[in-house]
């Protein structure tokens, strides 16, 4: 049973992922909650779950926010990572 608080939505969008122990590396976004996002992670090694990283979210037509914006790892899969706002 689906125990979640907010609605996903699909998105298009890329993220860009900061952290101390890997600089920067941009992720794309498999879908956006007012809680978090899950982002495809590919080839690259996710953090691990609890870290806090700086997000930007990107669009085609540019920055969503400016200024990066705290998450927190909550779950990694195969194909992925969650991630929720701090």
């Amino acid at each position: 049973m689906d125990q979640r608080r907010f609605e996903r939505r699909s998105s298009t969008a890329l993220c860009e992922v900061t952290h101390p122990s890997f600089g920067t590396i941009e992720f794309k976004v498999k879908d956006v909650s007012d809680g978090g996002v899950f982002l495809y992670t590919g080839n690259h090694i996710a953090p691990p779950v609890g870290t806090v990283v700086k997000v930007r979210l990107k669009r085609h037509t540019g920055l969503i926010n400016e200024e990066p914006v705290d998450m927190r790892v909550v779950h990694q899969q195969t194909a992925g990572i969650g991630l929720m706002f701090v």
